[in-house]
């Protein structure tokens, strides 16, 4: 079986490329120097000529604040190639897994918020997103969207590494503390996609949206004093509040995702502690 993953050398994409030699599968994993999904004229054939069974579709236009300024290029990539990944899935038969985001809400809640819960993004990434959803929900009904929230990794550009730096830089650093998430550690959330992957091989086949994080729940100055105590770093982390932070685009408050559904439906999909992932990460 062959998976073709877009978005290679992002950090979803990096953690899937890491756990590819453990699996069977034929993987092929490309970015944007393989194929630009902003140039939509080029997708449909690439894909045609790679002829994958499944697409796990972890590129998207990410960069939040700057989004505000090229909507358009946001919508490219993260609805109008959506689309055609979509089109190719449906008129082939093939399989996709799309990759989501906790953006796709206000942040509004005050309890960890399931797939029933409204979207109401307040941004154009957000915005963009959830549109994107949309378009695989309105063409298949057999696609898996796993939204998931506040990702890090090994790879790549991070929190978790901005942290690091930092606190080795400085003695004391401001971060906000009235927004609450669960953070995702992208090599658990790779293991939990080829997990599914493996359930829909053995028939336990129950597409739909799904969240996915790790378990438990911090605000980001919360999140920053653990990465600082794993680091041994001596550096005091000083709660700041979102008006003090201002950013152009707007971020959730309250993010947490529940995760009933999936361990209902795909009970074999691990969920790690945050805590317990991030120590993982950080490989102390």
């Amino acid at each position: 079986m062959k998976i073709l993953v877009t978005g290679a050398k992002g950090q979803l994409g990096s953690e899937l490329n890491y756990l590819a030699s453990s699996y069977r599968y034929n993987f092929e994993f490309i970015d944007r120097e393989e194929l630009d999904l902003a140039d939509e004229e080029r997708i449909i054939p690439f894909l045609e000529n790679s002829n994958p069974d499944f697409i796990i579709n972890c590129a998207a236009y990410t960069a939040v604040d700057k989004a505000e300024d090229e909507p358009e290029l946001a919508k490219a990539i993260n609805i109008t190639a959506t689309q055609k990944i979509t089109n190719y899935c449906h008129n082939h038969k093939k399989r996709l897994i799309h990759i989501s985001t906790d953006y796709v809400f206000d942040g509004n809640f005050e309890e960890p918020i399931n797939e029933v819960a409204k979207p109401n993004p307040q941004s154009v990434y957000g915005y963009t997103k959830w549109k994107g959803e949309q378009v695989i929900i309105d063409s298949l009904n057999d696609a898996y969207i796993i939204r998931t929230a506040w990702v890090y990794s090994s790879f790549g550009n991070n929190f978790v590494k901005t942290m690091l730096r930092l606190g080795s830089e400085k003695k004391e650093i401001k971060v906000i503390v009235d927004q609450i998430g669960s953070p995702t550690y992208a090599r658990d959330l790779a293991a939990a996609i080829l997990e599914i992957i493996g359930q829909i091989e053995q028939e336990n086949d129950q597409p739909g949206i799904y969240h996915y994080s790790n378990e438990g729940s911090c605000s980001w100055a919360e999140f920053a004093n653990e990465v600082m105590r794993i680091g041994k770093l001596n550096c005091n982390v000083k709660p700041i509040t979102t008006s003090e932070y201002p950013t152009k685009a707007e971020r959730p408050k309250y993010s947490v995702l529940d995760k009933s559904k999936i361990k209902s439906n795909l009970p074999t999909v691990s969920l790690n502690d945050w805590r317990l992932s991030l120590k993982e990460c950080m490989k102390v």
